[in-house]
């Protein structure tokens, strides 16, 4: 709450700004509230919970003229829900699959408070038909899954670096015009691990996760094609992965450490009359050797998996659906070989009541790992069905 008083402070000195500083102020945000029932199947064993939620977002913007802006979102970025059935000793702070995004759930013991802190604060400038940003900056990870496979690469499904990294990445963005498309730049950092200078090859001044991201947008008639590429500059601390079963959800070791790992691919837009449909396919490679460094719990492991991504998204009027599909095989160990399956739908409706729109949303998630030879398949599957209600301000 203070955090937000000290923005709204700082609109309202800003607001009696004298007219020859040419500040133009807006501000706005949404509030949401949503009840959700989870219910998950593993190993013959099920789990159902029902629990509620809310959200809040202010968003501010001030355009300081000459092309300089400065944009701010706060939000909650402490979700306080763990699985009735979680595992005791548990790490502390565990973003669950139940919470993130923003989200908060309600009666989680004593512990419900909401704290909003800057989740998005960046500056930049707009100049003729290139730009720059620098700071915490929106990446739009939702409709683009690009930032799933590589983070996520064993289940890159169900939107989780929206739920787990709030969807936004710090570091610099340049963009430009070229011939009819945008190209757009960025480099940014997933994560931040100190360490001090050993032998190993894992610490030292770069072993914070830098990573370039690059990609072309181009409308060739009426379809929109935007080719794009994420690399490793440094080593990934940890590529992780998102678990769940019966007993346990959202937690789960690394997946692999310290890597360098590269997606590339392309989303593809083409509207047949009232119909938006979009086409997604992205391909993941992760390829290295775990640094001898005591910053990697797995020193000298050898990484080899590769996995792709597909999805197909219709959008009609206020009805908007997904479907995708991932395989990811890792061959990292010499003894075995895990082939992992993951599938997904995502459909939502929206339903105005007045000013505040009602959207019921259905999220289904199917994994399945196979080994080959007489160990059997781990198959899971989770059923989420919400109802949401929120208003934009």
């Amino acid at each position: 709450m203070k955090k937000m008083l000290s923005l709204a402070a700082m609109f309202a000195v800003l607001s009696y700004a004298s007219p020859a500083s040419a500040v133009e102020l807006k501000f706005g945000g949404d509030a949401a509230v949503r009840v959700r029932d989870t219910s998950n199947d593993a190993a013959h064993q099920s789990s159902d919970d029902f629990y509620s939620q809310y959200r809040l977002r202010l968003n501010g913007s001030a355009d300081l003229g000459d092309g300089y802006i400065i944009k701010v979102q706060l939000t909650n970025e402490a979700p306080n829900y763990v699985p009735k059935n979680a595992p005791s000793g548990a790490p502390a702070g565990t973003v669950a699959l139940g919470g993130g995004g923003g989200w908060q759930t309600v009666g989680y013991g004593n512990s419900e408070l909401y704290t909003l802190g800057a989740s998005q604060i960046y500056f930049g400038r707009f100049y003729g038909d290139s730009h720059y940003l620098v700071g915490r900056l929106p990446l739009n990870s939702t409709n683009n899954p690009i930032f799933d496979l590589t983070l996520y690469p064993k289940n890159p499904l169900d939107v989780p670096t929206t739920t787990f990294q709030n969807d936004r990445l710090f570091g610099a963005n340049w963009g430009t015009k070229i011939g009819d498309g945008d190209l757009n730049l960025v480099v940014g950092t997933f994560d931040n691990i100190s360490a001090n200078d050993t032998g190993g090859t894992g610490d030292g001044v770069l072993n914070d996760g830098y990573a370039f991201v690059a990609s072309y947008k181009a409308t060739i008639g009426n379809v929109t094609v935007e080719p794009e590429v994420i690399t490793a500059i440094t080593k990934f601390d940890s590529v992780t992965q998102q678990t769940f079963s019966a007993s346990n959800a959202g937690y789960g070791a690394p997946f692999h450490q310290g890597i360098r790992p590269v997606t590339f691919g392309a989303n593809v837009g083409v509207p047949v009359g009232d119909l938006k449909l979009g086409f997604s396919g992205l391909y993941n490679i992760g390829k290295g050797t775990t640094p001898s460094s005591s910053i990697y719990a797995y020193a000298n492991q050898n990484v080899d998996y590769t996995g792709y991504l597909l999805r197909i998204k219709a959008e009609y009027g206020k009805f908007l659906a997904w479907y995708d599909y991932n395989k990811t095989t890792d061959n990292s160990s010499a003894i075995i070989s895990h082939e992992y399956t993951n599938q997904f739908v995502w459909a939502q409706y929206q339903i105005p009541v007045g000013k505040i729109t009602i959207q019921p949303t259905l999220r289904y998630l199917t994994t399945s790992d196979h080994v080959g030879g007489s160990v059997a398949d781990a198959n899971t599957s989770r059923l989420r069905s919400e109802l949401w209600a929120s208003l934009a301000f």
